[in-house]
C-alpha cells in the first residue's frame, strides 16, 4: 500500500479544488450566457404580446434566481433584452413556445437548457429534442418587462407544434 507524502497530498488537494473551482466558473459563464439569450428571446415575445415566455431549464433558472439580487442584474436584463426585465412565477406544463426562435438566432439549444439546477441532464427529453426539435417541459416563471411592471392576469398556453 502506498502513502502519499504531505506535501503530494496537500498539492493532489489543491489541484483537486482548483478543477472544481474552474468547472464551476465554467457552468456559471455558460448559465449565465444562456440567460442572456433566453432574454434577449424573451424580449422579442414579449413585444409581440406573448404573456409567457417559459423557463424550463433548472440551471439556467437558477442562474436567474442567483442573479436578481446583483446590482449588474438590470444593464444585463437593458444589455440583452433592451430593457428591464422581472422574474415572476408562473407555472405550467407543454411544449415550449420560443425554441424556433431562440435556434434562428443563436442555433440549436445547448444541453445546459435540459440541465437541473444541481447539473443532472435530463438525456431523454435533450435526445427528443434533437431528434424532433421539440422541447415539452415543465416551467415554473417566466420573464415580465420592467421593474415596475404587474404580471398580466391571463394565462397563456405554450404554442403547441
Amino acid at each position: 500500500m502506498s502513502t502519499l507524502s504531505p506535501e503530494r497530498t496537500e498539492r493532489t488537494e489543491r489541484t483537486e479544488r482548483t478543477e472544481r473551482t474552474e468547472r464551476t466558473e465554467r457552468t456559471e459563464r455558460t448559465e449565465r450566457t444562456e440567460l442572456g439569450k433566453f432574454f434577449a428571446v424573451a424580449a422579442e415575445r414579449l413585444a409581440a404580446g406573448h404573456t409567457v415566455v417559459e423557463m424550463f431549464s433548472g440551471a439556467v433558472d437558477a442562474e436567474w434566481h442567483h442573479f436578481l439580487d446583483d446590482p449588474e442584474f438590470r444593464d444585463f436584463c437593458v444589455e440583452h433584452a433592451g430593457r428591464p426585465l422581472a422574474h415572476v412565477p408562473r407555472k405550467g406544463k407543454g411544449e415550449i413556445s420560443w425554441v424556433t426562435a431562440y435556434e434562428e438566432q443563436f442555433g440549436p439549444l445547448p444541453e445546459i437548457w435540459f440541465t437541473d439546477a444541481e447539473g443532472k441532464v435530463d438525456t431523454t427529453a435533450l435526445a427528443r429534442y434533437r431528434d424532433t426539435g421539440a422541447v415539452v417541459a415543465e416551467w415554473d416563471c417566466s420573464p415580465t418587462g420592467g421593474d415596475d411592471d404587474v404580471a398580466p392576469k391571463t394565462r397563456e398556453k405554450a404554442t403547441l407544434r
